[in-house]
């Protein structure tokens, strides 16, 4: 019997910034509204970055997040899962903050340093409404994330063994699994584990089906059956690579921060219709959307009981 679909929901990242779509979460309120608003489409994991409610800015600031993450969890049951990606720029100590203070049940990890580049959205939009907006995007042009080893293992001990986190292992390419077979390898993972497979990204492996093929063959090699593995897949290829992955037993990932669309020039007016539209699709193909008990025990999590918000 085919194993539920694990969906999660970023909603609304680093990445994206507010001249791209007026509906792009901003504030506290409006994270919060949109999360729980995912969470009862169906989303059992929620993916969480903060923003300056004034300008829209990626924020590293414990103090917004907990402005939005009890009233996440008053009115929802579904897994919080807190970025360690942050901001672009922002340093480790300021990306792991708010992580350390809320303790959640699960963190991002991205498994290395990588280009990550925008800047050629500058192409496509012209118009602002913050300086900061295009100044973050041509930074890129010349800037590399990252995630050493020796970051990544200050992360899996001071989260994961300080905090008794689970993550959500992003490998934006076939590198990023090598490198997570690494610390495998070590003990400093323990299974079972949540490989997100990343496509689309400039900087990264490409959106090609070949791609999501050798991507999930590799992760086979290398994890056999210790893994649980995500696709997400960045703008236009968003619902055709999860949709993929979905019919080759994967589980997806959906979101504001990965696409502000629904479908071909059609703006996503909320993380929730993305939830839907993936849910109706799974459903479709005979597959059942798993529930957030469900994820926590396939994950291994901690649970809900054991956080600090």
């Amino acid at each position: 019997m085919a194993k539920s679909v694990i969906i999660t929901c970023a909603v609304t990242g680093g990445i994206h910034t507010p001249s791209m779509s007026e509906y792009l979460p901003i504030t506290p309120q409006e994270i919060a509204d949109d999360a729980v608003a995912a969470a009862e489409a169906g989303a059992s994991i929620l993916h969480l970055h903060a923003r300056n409610p004034d300008d829209g800015r990626p924020t590293p600031d414990p103090k917004v997040f907990m402005e939005f993450l009890p009233r996440i969890k008053q009115q929802t049951d579904a897994v919080v899962n807190i970025t360690t990606g942050g901001g672009l720029g922002m340093t480790l100590d300021e990306r792991l903050a708010a992580a350390r203070q809320a303790s959640p049940e699960m963190t991002s990890l991205n498994m290395g340093s990588m280009n990550f580049a925008l800047f050629p959205i500058l192409d496509k939009i012209k118009d602002f409404k913050h300086a900061w907006e295009p100044e973050m995007l041509e930074m890129t042009r010349d800037f590399i994330f990252r995630n050493t080893f020796k970051d990544i293992e200050y992360i899996l001990k001071d989260l994961g063994e300080g905090h008794g986190v689970k993550f959500e292992f992003e490998c934006y390419d076939v590198g990023h699994l090598y490198n997570l077979a690494h610390f495998v390898d070590r003990g400093l993972v323990k299974p079972p584990f949540f490989v997100q497979t990343i496509f689309g990204i400039l900087g990264g492996i490409g959106a090609d089906p070949e791609n999501l093929m050798h991507m999930r063959r590799i992760a086979d090699k290398l994890f056999g059956e210790d893994y649980e593995w995500s696709i997400l897949a960045a703008g236009r290829h968003q619902m055709p690579f999860v949709t993929q992955g979905a019919i080759l037993g994967g589980n997806v990932r959906v979101g504001l921060e990965d696409s502000l669309y629904l479908g071909k020039g059609e703006l996503a007016k909320s993380n929730a219709d993305q939830v839907k539209k993936i849910r109706r699709i799974v459903e479709d193909l005979s597959l059942t959307v798993a529930t957030p008990q469900e994820a926590r025990k396939r994950l291994g999590l901690k649970g809900g009981d054991r956080v600090n918000f």
